[in-house]
């Protein structure tokens, strides 16, 4: 994973796990990477692998079973919660900086339209 500089790597790496989880990479109920697996994986301390379960725990996806691991949350209703909570964001920030290049609504659907197309 390629990491930047404008954000803290421990939310990067949050953001990467619950898109495996809106994905369905991660089901629910599964067993999660140990904190030492999870720190090879990413590349990162234990400390840090540690500050993301933990993290991750508070925000409802995923829970620990002491001595046997942590795991995703079950909650499916989540998933499509985290789903559109991602998109949201991504919008917001997408039309923000379309609106700071100067563009308007409808072009700015133009240029997805182009895009997609582009893209066939």
């Amino acid at each position: 994973m390629e990491y930047n500089s404008g954000s803290p790597i421990y939310l990067q790496v949050i953001n990467e796990l619950k898109k495996k989880m809106v994905k369905g990479e991660l089901k629910p109920g599964e067993k999660m990477p140990s904190n030492r697996e999870l720190a090879v994986l990413y590349k990162v301390n234990q400390n840090t692998a540690a500050r993301i379960y933990r993290e991750m725990e508070m925000a409802g996806y995923c829970y620990t079973k002491r001595g046997i691991g942590t795991f995703v949350s079950e909650e499916e209703y989540m998933f499509d919660n985290v789903k559109k909570e991602m998109a949201e964001e991504l919008l917001k920030n997408f039309v923000h900086e379309m609106h700071d290049l100067g563009f308007q609504k409808g072009e700015i659907i133009e240029q997805i339209a182009d895009y997609e197309e582009e893209q066939k």
